[in-house]
């Protein structure tokens, strides 16, 4: 794969670190600043609709401007993000921080993906999209459980210092590896780039990205009360529970790029049927810590098998003017974040226990299977259409 991958990956691991991080570090937030545990879980709903409402706006805003640039500034915002989320002095400040960050997470992975895509044969692409998510899932392996065990030992703080860190070194990559005329926007603009938005494919997958990410984040919002009060895990052992989920995360990652040059949508469907499953076992199951533990790793391998899939899909069915789309998908996985993270707290304040959360997301999980088998077979009705007479 080509060394500008790398740079985009390098990127996509420090936006990953803050986007995850914070689910390790709910306790010390909501002590540090005297808010309650659900409520320092709004702070994962806050960036999540920060990336959905940030990214239709800087894509359309961005369309006609070179690629290489934009990824540069967008870069760039999210280092001076993470910098007012490390020195917030208050909840709400924390609350406005996070959301400035997130404005550009969207486009950054929408044009990351479309430009990624373009540097390699057809045949490739699936699997350079996956590499580039492959700093996303690194950083559930490295990024997320060193701020977490950072955060605890030095403060939540010191974590969003790391991160400005290595966005820092993520700029520099992307500026010097990155060519200068990638993925030139398409000749028919911002108005061909809305254009495709009329295609009921394009939104079904964006509809089945949003309800699969859902389901994950209605537990995994609460994954460290849920390890603690359920499982019997102590607060340290946790943190490696997280590097397992990253390491599911990096597996299902490259499964699902490979995939997705196969059976698309068949993978798909499969893949949120055994989350369901899981889910379900989780809730039965989930107070034996062995078994809690490895049904956290194979979650995040299910939840990053469908990624590459969907982001090919929404690109190939929007191909005359993919960038839009594309920053829309992540847009609409960040849906999924923000509601997902919603429920699972109106779940546990309307009394449901944490052992019990795991049925919210099978039900989640469940809803995304049928839209998925609704696109499917909406596919299957159009191919008679577009045969030859005989």
């Amino acid at each position: 794969m080509p060394l500008p991958i790398l740079a985009l990956a390098i990127a996509s691991f420090c936006i990953g670190t803050t986007e995850f991080v914070i689910m390790g570090l709910l306790p010390e937030v909501a002590g540090d600043l005297g808010v309650s545990i659900p409520s320092a879980g709004l702070l994962v709903t806050g960036y999540a609709l920060g990336v959905v409402f940030g990214a239709p706006i800087v894509a359309m805003a961005t369309a006609h401007l070179p690629r290489k640039p934009v990824l540069v500034g967008l870069t760039a915002s999210f280092v001076v993000g993470n910098l007012f989320c490390a020195i917030a002095p208050d909840y709400w400040t924390l609350m406005a921080a996070r959301v400035f960050t997130a404005l550009g997470h969207g486009a950054f992975f929408g044009i990351g993906s479309v430009v990624a895509a373009s540097l390699v044969p057809r045949n490739k692409r699936a699997s350079a999209m996956a590499l580039m998510f492959a700093g996303l899932t690194l950083s559930n392996i490295l990024g997320v459980p060193a701020g977490t065990a950072l955060g605890e030992a030095f403060g939540w703080r010191a974590t969003f210092v790391a991160v400005v860190g290595i966005g820092l070194i993520s700029v520099a990559a992307i500026a010097w590896l990155v060519p200068s005329d990638v993925a030139e926007p398409s000749g028919g603009g911002l108005r061909g780039e809305l254009r495709v938005l009329g295609k009921l494919q394009v939104w079904l997958a964006m509809l089945i990205a949003s309800l699969a990410s859902a389901s994950l984040f209605a537990v995994f919002t609460y994954i460290k009360p849920y390890l603690t009060d359920v499982s019997g895990l102590s607060t340290a052992t946790v943190t490696w529970v997280l590097l397992l989920f990253g390491a599911g995360m990096t597996i299902g990652n490259i499964i699902g790029g490979r995939l997705a040059d196969w059976k698309l949508m068949p993978t798909v469907i499969g893949t949120l049927l055994a989350m369901a499953v899981l889910f379900l076992v989780f809730a039965k199951l989930g107070v034996i810590a062995t078994v809690a533990v490895a049904i956290v790793f194979l979650w995040g391998m299910l939840i990053f098998i469908v990624v590459p899939p969907l982001q090919i899909r929404v690109v190939e069915a929007a191909a005359e003017g993919p960038n839009l789309a594309a920053t829309l998908n992540q847009g609409a996985f960040n849906v999924g974040n923000a509601s997902g993270a919603w429920i699972g707290g109106l779940a546990i304040s309307w009394g449901v226990s944490y052992a019990n959360l795991p049925l919210v997301g099978a039900a989640l999980a469940l809803l995304a299977v049928a839209v998925a088998v609704l696109s499917q077979a909406l596919d299957r009705r159009a191919v008679p259409q577009t045969q030859p007479a005989e």
